[in-house]
Order: C-alpha cells, then structure tokens, then sequence
C-alpha cells in the first residue's frame, strides 16, 4: 500500500479489534470502527476511527483478532492543505486531510491532530487521536 501510516513514536500499546478472517489488511492501514468492536479498512470519506493497523493481517490466516493502534505519531500523507494543530480526518484512499472547517463533523471521525503543515501529497507527522470532540477540546 502506497500511503500506509508509519509508527515513529509509540505512546501506546495496540488494542485487540476483531477482523474477518477473509481479509487481508496491511500493516499501517487506517481503519474504521464498525460494530460489535470491528476493525476495516477506512474506505470513504470521515469514517469512524477504530485507528491503525500494528501489523499485517494475512487474507484467510484464521485470525480473527489484530492490534490496532489508537495513539501514537505517525508519518501520515496529506490530501490537500493540512495546517499544524488542525483536528484530521480521513478520506478513500488512506489518506489524511484537515477537518477544519467541515460542519458537523463528528468527534468519533477526528483520527489525530497535524504536528507539522504540509501540503497536497507531502508527509507529515500526526498524534493519533480518535474520538477528539472539537478543535477546542485540544488545549
């Protein structure tokens, strides 16, 4: 996968999220949190964080468990213009873009915060944040 998320400081362990057996997921894949306590692959726009994938899952391996990281800095690529400080969220192909600005958007679809600006396409670092409500809640 070209625009997998890179563990460059771990500041948590990976949580255990259950995934289907059939499916192969790539080890720093952002994933989306469906129900009971499951982990995909984030394959649309604002997706509900479950967060991203600690280690490769082999399609039809028999397991049915895989840690997913839920904090941490990450090397992330940008889809369009990312800010420092901006709340993030993700879009279709496993990239990160900057929610400001996006009426409505959910606390439960704000992956992480930007640690640096970047542009279109440009690397940067991220602190894996799911769930954070707002911009203010930040400080």
């Amino acid at each position: 996968m070209a625009n997998e998320a890179v563990l460059v400081f771990k500041t948590s362990e990976p949580i255990p999220f259950t995934v289907a057996n059939g499916t192969g997921i790539e080890k720093g894949t952002i994933l989306k949190m469906t129900d009971p306590f499951t982990a995909v692959y984030a394959n649309a726009v604002d997706q509900i964080v479950a967060g991203i994938a600690a280690s490769e899952k082999i399609a039809s391996d028999g397991k049915v468990k895989l840690g997913v990281f839920r904090g941490g800095i990450f090397k992330v690529k940008a889809s369009g213009a990312v800010t420092v400080g901006d709340p993030l969220s993700t879009d279709i192909t496993n990239l990160i873009y900057s929610s400001v600005g996006t009426a409505n958007l959910s606390g439960s679809k704000i992956i992480g915060i930007a640690l640096e600006t970047a542009a279109d396409t440009e690397t940067f670092l991220m602190d894996l944040r799911p769930s954070v409500q707002t911009e203010n809640t930040l400080s």
